[in-house]
């Protein structure tokens, strides 16, 4: 694993609050995950005026935040190309009833906007595989997710969380058959 790290959901908010943009934490993950997996190069800085667009009408941001955002960025794209096949979420973590939709909220707030990264990015949906459209549509479902505060709440947590690991693994399979490969090493090998 790598030693970047992710800037806490509670750090972004502020940011992005403090900088008035239009995206939230788990928004502005969702969109830089999906652009990656759409096949986003790291090489130069394309990313950000894709960003700056959707988010800002097109104003760049403060420094700071487009700091935040990087590091954000690079410890994503770290897990995605790590063998690993872990995925972390930046989503709002807090406990109770009210906590427990605020994360549902998150949820679906990040994979409606991992859709749209996978279209700034240019991700060639047309031609990808069954297992990838399939995968694109269970996304599109889980837009929709909603609790509703009747049900049994614990009930409820248990299922967001399933429906958060399948997320993982659609976001997963979208990335090895849409995002860039890690360069491999063309010289041939002398011995």
């Amino acid at each position: 694993m790598s030693d970047i790290t992710f800037p806490t959901y509670d750090i972004l908010s502020g940011e992005l609050k403090s900088a008035s943009l239009g995206v939230n934490p788990a928004e502005l993950h969702g969109l830089l995950t999906g652009m990656l997996a759409g096949g986003l190069s790291l090489k130069n800085d394309s990313w950000q005026p894709l960003i700056f667009d959707y988010t800002n009408d097109g104003m760049g941001w403060p420094v700071k935040t487009l700091e935040l955002a990087k590091q954000l960025l690079a410890a994503t794209n770290a897990e995605l190309t790590d063998t690993s096949m872990e995925l972390s979420l930046v989503l709002p973590i807090g406990e109770g009833a009210e906590a427990l939709f605020d994360f549902a909220d998150g949820v679906a707030d990040w994979v409606n906007h991992f859709i749209s990264g996978l279209g700034l990015a240019g991700a060639a949906i047309n031609k990808a595989s069954s297992d990838a459209k399939e995968a694109l549509e269970d996304l599109e479902e889980i837009t929709k997710l909603g609790i509703d505060e009747d049900d049994d709440l614990e009930e409820q947590a248990q299922l967001l969380e399933q429906v958060l690991e399948h997320v993982k693994a659609c976001v997963l399979l979208l990335h090895a058959e849409l995002g860039i490969k890690p360069e491999q090493d063309k010289a041939p090998t002398i011995h």
